[in-house]
């Protein structure tokens, strides 16, 4: 895409350049000129600098919308700061780029043409991190970062902490975001996965140039930042965001579309789609009442099971089917203890029943899960060779 094209593009699609900055007077006017050939609309945010950015700067006053403020207050708050200018200039999308000669301004054309490719989308360029110049320290880092990202939205990125993105700034312009340092870039990109952003990659090149690159991450400070929210993160996606995309999984699809979808149409080993009924059998008979959805989800996922058909199973203990589980259990757990009581199984099951038996109830569900999850394992086995011998017959 040529130069022009790309500065007509981005126009047409209402995208601006946002330049957050903070000491970085080596690179700063080298960046900005190289994003100027590729558009006219770019905003610049000087975080607190206390170098020669401000004298700097000047050079661009008919050039750009720049933002200025002090102290320092981190790059999450600069590009907070330049998302709120952004919308207030009537951009829908701003791509961000670092101040410190990491990133080419040559790949704007690509997030131009993979934004047309997918609207409404938060691009994130993807760097090689396994060039030689790539610092360990940031490979790892990386690597950290993508893992709980996948944990807490399911989608699997190479790499998350890269600062060259395009944001879909009006449509974040009402999430609320909490945190104003380095730890922003992943909280904003969580919390866009979870409101149904996709978020998606592009291959980006990388500088890193020792002689002049500044960098102003902490490795202890940023980090313990960085791994609290990551702590916070999980939890909300365990205890809200995950359970929220299960049920919407369920609901717009009926019970026998699961079931074939699901299970049967699956491409995984049947071992597998085994293991994830068995699971979802025996933490749906077990004693934890309103914690079997969260249990669910956090054993498939770390035993790297089918996290919809362990759910689908673990729905044994829907309403409909609780007297049995509860009549089969006082038996088993009057069986196991010696004592107790077998409740009436035409007699109204109800909670001040259950409590008024509740070790006999728990021993006998505690013993009657792993026996129903190997019975609906083998169910299951059965069913899927014979409808797999079916396919191939």
């Amino acid at each position: 895409m040529e130069k022009t094209d790309c500065k007509s593009k981005l126009k047409e699609l209402r995208c601006c350049i946002l330049v957050p900055t903070y000491n970085n007077e080596k690179t700063l006017t080298r960046v900005l000129d190289g994003v100027l050939e590729y558009s006219d609309d770019l905003i610049v945010v000087c975080d607190g600098a206390t170098d020669s950015t401000p004298e700097l700067l000047k050079n661009y006053e008919n050039k750009a919308h720049v933002v200025s403020y002090q102290p320092n207050k981190g790059k999450g708050n600069a590009l907070r700061t330049g998302f709120k200018k952004a919308v207030e200039l009537g951009f829908d999308y701003a791509i961000t780029i670092d101040s410190d000669g990491q990133h080419y301004p040559e790949n704007i054309p690509d997030f131009v043409t993979k934004l047309e490719e997918n609207p409404g989308a938060l691009i994130i360029g993807a760097r090689n991190m396994d060039q030689e110049t790539v610092p360990g320290k940031s490979s790892f880092g990386n690597k950290f970062s993508n893992f709980w990202f996948q944990f807490e939205t399911g989608i699997k990125l190479p790499d998350t902490q890269s600062g060259y993105r395009l944001y879909p700034v009006k449509a974040l312009d009402k999430v609320r975001f909490f945190t104003t340092k380095f730890e922003f870039e992943i909280e904003v990109i969580v919390k866009a996965a979870w409101r149904d952003i996709p978020v998606i990659p592009v291959p980006i090149k990388v500088l890193y140039d020792p002689e002049e690159r500044v960098t102003h991450f902490r490795p202890l400070q940023d980090f313990t930042r960085i791994s609290i929210l990551n702590t916070w993160l999980v939890t909300l996606a365990l205890l809200y965001y995950k359970p929220r995309n299960l049920l919407r999984h369920f609901q717009k699809k009926s019970i026998r579309q699961l079931i074939r979808e699901d299970l049967i149409q699956s491409h995984e080993p049947i071992h597998k789609k085994v293991k994830a009924v068995m699971l979802g059998v025996l933490i749906g008979v077990l004693p934890i009442w309103g914690l079997h959805t969260l249990s669910v989800i956090v054993f498939a996922h770390v035993f790297k099971l089918n996290k919809f058909i362990a759910f689908l199973a673990s729905n044994i203990s829907f309403p409909p089917f609780v007297p049995i589980l509860v009549f089969l259990s006082m038996i088993i757990g009057k069986w196991t203890l010696g004592t107790g009581k077998v409740i009436a199984f035409n007699m109204d099951i109800t909670v001040e029943s259950i409590k008024d038996h509740l070790v006999q109830y728990a021993v006998g569900s505690t013993i009657l899960a792993p026996l129903l999850a190997l019975l609906f394992g083998l169910l299951t086995f059965v069913y899927l060779s014979s409808t797999r011998t079916q396919k191939h017959g």
